[in-house]
């Protein structure tokens, strides 16, 4: 399925979140549309694919449970914000570090070479994250899942100035470490 510009999804989404409050089988079209971006959401935020699953699973757990008090502009940027409430949840509880991923099986039809690529990259992207203040973080991981400036700004609860200004300061910050890399 392909998705239709920012403000037909939107609405095409609050429509069908509205007849799911009473037809729960009506949710499937926002399961399938969402379930990738979260659990990719989830996957950059928590670093392992079980605890990814986990989270999406409680994610779209907690979307259909709260549907009778869904009142937002942008189910998208409710979702999100559900994601992320799940994932702030499981740090909580859970201040460990994950079980590395060096254990979990490589994808069968990916060379040795390009998963240790992909593995390396990934390291270094939360790194850099991991220099960033909490709000520019969410921010720029929100960015990354591909919400808008106003869907960010509703998931956070922030205005969307507030947003701006984080996201202009968290790139900044990382343009500021990248070229530090470089140098080294």
């Amino acid at each position: 399925m392909t998705d239709p510009p920012d403000a037909a999804r939107q609405a095409e989404d609050n429509a069908i979140a509205e007849r799911a409050r009473t037809h729960p089988a009506a949710f499937a079209p926002l399961y399938r549309r969402y379930v990738g971006p979260i659990y990719g959401y989830c996957y950059q935020r928590l670093g392992t694919r079980e605890l990814a699953e986990d989270a999406t699973s409680l994610t779209f757990e907690k979307a259909i449970a709260g549907l009778p008090k869904y009142r937002s502009q942008s189910f998208r940027s409710w979702l999100y914000a559900i994601a992320r409430n799940v994932i702030i949840d499981h740090h909580r509880r859970k201040p460990t570090e994950p079980i590395s991923d060096e254990w979990e099986l490589p994808d069968p039809g990916q060379s040795p070479e390009r998963t240790a690529i992909e593995a390396d990259a990934e390291r270094q992207v939360r790194q850099l994250l991991a220099n960033l203040s909490p709000d520019q973080r969410d921010v720029v991981e929100l960015d990354l899942a591909g919400l808008t400036g106003p869907e960010i700004a509703e998931a956070l609860g922030k205005s969307l100035g507030a947003i701006r200004a984080i996201r202009f300061r968290a790139y900044s910050r990382l343009r500021e470490l990248l070229e530090e890399e470089t140098d080294r």
